[in-house]
């Protein structure tokens, strides 16, 4: 689905924040190694919703969103993610789904940024920001597969 105006950028990230949110709530109760982590992973999720929300509307009107569309569009289909825990999976198997979730959100993130930030510079601030953060969680779940091979 081409998605060519903020709201529909906003809405589709925010879903992808709640399935995610709940998706790491979900291996923090299957996977007590790695508890700590996911929950954290959880409320920061509800935090980059939080944010965008309150940016977006901080500087969205009606009459800009009337007019407000992205040149290119931005295809939701590019950011499909597997949110599910298999039933009996490896904590490392499940360490490298969430990797690939977090690589593809984050990819989202930046892509909405580049088309959003001519007309809208906090959303695209905003949405790099998150991009940044998507990238430190990259790298601690990297770290704690590391730790168990």
């Amino acid at each position: 689905m081409l998605l060519n105006t903020a709201s529909a950028v906003i809405s589709f990230l925010i879903k992808l924040e709640e399935e995610t949110a709940k998706f790491y709530e979900e291996l923090s109760r299957k996977y007590p190694e790695g508890k700590e982590i996911f929950q954290s992973l959880s409320k920061e999720n509800e935090r980059n919703k939080s944010m965008i929300q309150r940016v977006y509307y901080g500087v969205i009107t009606d009459a800009l969103e009337a007019c407000f569309s992205f040149k290119e569009g931005m295809d939701s289909q590019k950011y499909v993610v597997k949110i599910e825990a298999v039933e009996g999976a490896s904590f490392v198997s499940i360490l490298k789904s969430a990797i690939e979730i977090e690589e593809i959100i984050k990819k989202a993130y930046i892509d909405a940024a580049e088309l959003s930030e001519g007309l809208m510079a906090d959303v695209s601030q905003a949405f790099r920001a998150v991009a940044r953060k998507r990238s430190d969680r990259i790298a601690k779940l990297a770290a704690i597969l590391s730790e168990g091979k």
